[in-house]
Order: structure tokens, then sequence, then C-alpha cells
């Protein structure tokens, strides 16, 4: 009676639960689950009868988040196909690689990539099929056969539209094993070529049902999407809102006037954003923020979000903001800041405190142990530094055709994180750092979120990043590369003597760097080896 551990599962469900709830929001478009579930059975039998896409073959998708895009997460799927979702924000040169290592035999590309893959072709003969996702749908709403709002189909591209509303559904279903491969999602490749995360049905799986123990949503829920979808599959969001069925509304532009927009129009109840969001999100205009509803629940990940940020969601906007860890190879949560009774009797920023902390295992993730370079667990002390390592179901199968990567990855039976962090007396993780970002001055060890954190509650300060630089006397020592609100400064004097008031010294930086944004990757993560690499032409003080 055993059936396998799959997120297709929950498109079974919400088919047959609710066909005429409405599933998602793209613009103007609006669909059923049935409607949206009949679609993808038809693109599924474009892929299988017409392209000859079997059973493990690789399809990708280069696209911003749209109908067609979270269709992906079904289509491909229930073939037993492996999806790979790309990061469309990277260059030409990284979808040729990411396009031939994963060895493709579909592409499936938003116009605003046609180009851009066109002239990779060369690099990627294993593409057998190019298939444009042209919106194609008209000012009420409908996808109906009528003039479209493009100039027409490119060259050398076949229309997405064209082939769903054409073709009938009648596709062969094959066996799927919980272990098969679902998805392969590339890491960002800051440093070195991206990385192929090996995600099964059953890893997928149990993230949902791990996520959903605890964060609680239901039908009525109305999702934004403001995370990419390509980045960890929108953390299992593609299935999560599908499984309770829930709406997705999709987000192409995400930007404070979009967001707020989208917000009172759609009466979303839930997002998930990274710390690059949540920051533009608390620090967007006034006459912006009072228009948002109260009562939204948001998931933040990524770089660990400063309390400051946090209590201002809360405070300002009445929001409840929930802290959640994990990597792409974990699928990616492994831990989740639960609220304990005891944290409501704290006071609004005292809670704020604990709310940026990593938290505990979720009840599916496996286990999480912080550890030394002994591999011991480290005293719960809130002190001693050791490496998360977990553990469990959520753990990748593997980077894909890389053995030597995913040995060292996965050595000792334990998925090691590369996050510096702390275990305090309550059981809850802390993330102090990555471990290459540790600064080291004079034999301390200076956490750089500490000191970001400590910058942040500056009234002054929108974003701040804090680096090891080379320092003749010490090594190293912290530098901090600062972003001012709107209409607001300080003095480096003055920021120096706020950290002073919060730290010991010695982790007060060196120089303050003021700059009008941040490097970032594409999921909103600042690239520290970028400000690393700056030694000139920054105003310093």
């Amino acid at each position: 009676m055993e059936t396998p551990l799959t997120p297709l599962e929950f498109m079974r469900r919400s088919r047959r639960l609710h066909p005429r709830r409405e599933a998602l929001v793209d613009g103007q478009l609006r669909l059923t689950y049935a409607e949206l579930f009949d679609r993808c059975d038809r693109f599924s039998t474009v892929l299988q009868r017409r392209f000859q896409v079997q059973k493990g073959d690789r399809v990708a998708y280069i696209a911003p988040n749209t109908h067609a895009q979270l269709e992906s997460f079904y289509a491909v799927p229930q073939l037993g196909a492996v999806l790979v979702p790309v990061n469309y924000r990277l260059i030409a040169d990284d979808f040729a690689y990411i396009l031939a290592h994963s060895g493709a035999k579909v592409v499936c590309a938003h116009p605003d990539y046609l180009e851009m893959v066109d002239s990779i072709r060369a690099s990627v003969p294993n593409v057998k099929h190019f298939v444009s996702l042209e919106d194609g749908s008209l000012e009420d709403g409908s996808l109906e056969d009528a003039p479209r709002k493009s100039n027409g189909p490119r060259e050398g591209w076949l229309d997405y539209e064209t082939l769903v509303r054409e073709t009938p559904a009648d596709f062969t279903a094959p066996e799927i094993a919980e272990t098969d491969l679902l998805t392969i999602n590339y890491t960002s490749g800051t440093t070195a070529r991206p990385k192929g995360v090996m995600i099964t049905h059953r890893n997928a799986y149990l993230n949902i049902v791990g996520t959903l123990i605890h964060v609680h949503m239901t039908p009525a829920d109305r999702y934004l999407w403001t995370l990419p979808m390509f980045h960890a599959n929108g953390w299992t969001f593609t299935w999560t809102v599908t499984a309770v069925g829930g709406t997705h509304v999709c987000l192409r532009r995400v930007d404070p006037p979009n967001i707020f927009a989208t917000l009172e129009k759609e009466q979303i109840s839930m997002l998930c954003a990274a710390p690059t969001v949540l920051i533009s999100i608390a620090n967007a205009p006034e006459e912006l923020r009072r228009t948002a509803p109260r009562g939204v629940r948001v998931l933040t990940a990524g770089a660990p979000p400063a309390a400051a940020t946090i209590g201002r969601i809360e405070g300002e906007l009445g929001w409840d903001v929930t802290h959640v860890y994990g990597l792409t190879e974990t699928a990616p949560f492994i831990t989740v800041c639960e609220v304990r009774p005891e944290h409501l009797e704290l006071l609004p920023a005292e809670r704020a405190v604990i709310k940026a902390r990593q938290g505990v295992e979720l009840v599916t993730s496996g286990e999480v142990r912080v550890v030394d370079e002994e591999g011991r667990e480290v005293p719960c002390d809130g002190a001693t530094q050791g490496e998360i390592t977990v553990r469990g179901n959520v753990v990748m199968k593997g980077y894909y055709d890389d053995p030597e990567a995913s040995a060292v990855a996965l050595r000792g039976g334990y998925f090691h994180s590369g996050d510096a962090a702390v275990v305090h007396p309550d059981g809850f993780i802390e993330v102090r750092d990555r471990i290459k970002d540790v600064i080291i001055s004079g034999g301390e060890n200076i956490s750089s979120v500490e000191v970001e954190g400590v910058l942040l509650r500056h009234p002054a300060v929108q974003e701040v990043a804090v680096v090891g630089m080379p320092h003749e006397k010490w090594g190293e020592a912290p530098h901090a590369f600062v972003v001012f609100r709107a209409s607001m400064s300080a003095t480096a004097e003055e920021l120096r003597a706020f950290v002073r008031e919060h730290l010991a010294h010695f982790k007060c930086p060196q120089a303050f760097h003021f700059v009008g944004e941040l490097p970032k990757t594409a999921t909103g993560k600042v690239q520290k080896f970028v400000l690393r690499g700056k030694r000139a032409g920054i105003a310093t003080q």
C-alpha cells in the first residue's frame, strides 16, 4: 500500500478537491485548479509526444515568476523528467554552462531571454527544442486563439501558448520512485562554476510537509510570489501553496510599489522574502507602507535578517515574520525560528532578537548539529562557534556530475553547510557568519553578522556589509560598507561611536565606506568577495 512521496501528490489532491477554486493570478490572467492542471497535462503531452522527452531527461526553464514558470513544476516532473529552473539573472556564458552541463534536451525561455539563448546555441548542441514562453494573454486575461500581443514567434522558437492550446492532453505517466530526481537547481556560482544540486521527489515532499507543520496555511491563503521560483524551487512553495489549495499570485517585477499595490489589490495573506526584499519593504516610502494590509505572514531566509528589520516589519506594518534557515542543498529548510510561549512575554525589541536567529530543526528536516573542527558538538553557550551540519530526508542526492564536490559536501555522513554558528541554551541556533567570512583580527574572531546587526539599528543605516580587509598590524580588520536611508546620513565617527556603545571595541570597523548600493547575487545575498576586492575609488571615512 505504500506510494512514493512526491509533490505530484498535491497536484492530484487539489485537482480533485479544488477544481473551481482560483489557483493562479498572473496580471489579468486567472486560472482555476482545473484549468491550471489541464494546461500542465497538455504541455506534458507536447514534451512526451512531440519532443520525445522521456523519464530522466532534463528540461530547462529561464523565466521570471509567470504562470508558465509555475506550470513547469508540474508538467515536467509528472513525466518523470527532471526540471532545471535556471537563474534568469545570469549572463549568457552561465546559461551555456548550465544548459550544457545539465544535458537539457528542451529549453523554455521567456521572450526577454530569447536573444541571449540564441547567442549560445552553438555551445549547447544537446538542446533539441526551443520554446518561447510568450504571454499570449488577452486584455481580459483569457488565453484563447486571438490576435497576440507580440510581433509573432521568433525564428527557431516554438510558441508555448500555441502548443498548449492545440495539443489535447494525452500523455502516459510513468512510474516514479521517490528517490528519482525532481529538479537540478544550480547554485549562484559567485566564485566558481555553478554546481547542480540534485533534489529528489522525497526531498521536496518532506520539506513541504515540514513547512506546513510549522507554518499553518489554508485554502483561503493568497500567496504573493516575491521570491524567484527558480531559487530552490521557490523554497518549494511552488508545491506548498498547491498542497493546501491556496492561490498563487505571480509577481514579475519585485519592487516596493508593485509589491504594495498587489498586496492591496489581491488581498495577499502570505509571502516569502529574501533579506534584500525584506529591507526594501521595511524602508519603502511611508505613503506605500500605510496602504499595506495588516496580518500578512512573511517567511524570510538567506543572509541572517537584522533584528531591527524584523522589528520594523512587525511593529510598523503589523506583519508576522518567521525566520527559516537552509540551503539549496537541503531542499531548502532545515531550521525554523519557532514561536514558544515564553517568547510572547518578551518586549517587541527582545522578541525581534530571538526571531533573527535561525532556530531549531523542522520536524521533518533530520538531525542538525553544530560541530567544531574535530566533529564534536559545541556547547549550548551562545558563544562557541562551530559549523552547521545536517543529515536527513531533505539533504540532496548530491551535485550533478560532480562526485568530488559531492564527497566533500557530504563527508562523514553529514552535509556540511559552511555556515559558522553558535547554539544558545534554549537550543536555538544562530548563524554568525559564513566560515570563510569570519574576520580574524589580532587573533580574535569577529562575526561580520554581529557587527552588521548593530549598525542596522542606527536610524540612518538601510543596508550594511562588513568584510575583513588586510591590516598591517592586526593581519585583518573589519571594514563596513554602508547604504544610507533616503535623505539621511551619518559620519564615520558617529557610526564608530554607535558600534562601540554595543560591542567590544576591537569589533568596531576600522573604516566605513559609504556606497549607493551593495553588490548582490540574484538571490539577494551580498557578494562580499566583490567588496573585499575594492581598494580604491570608494568614499571612505
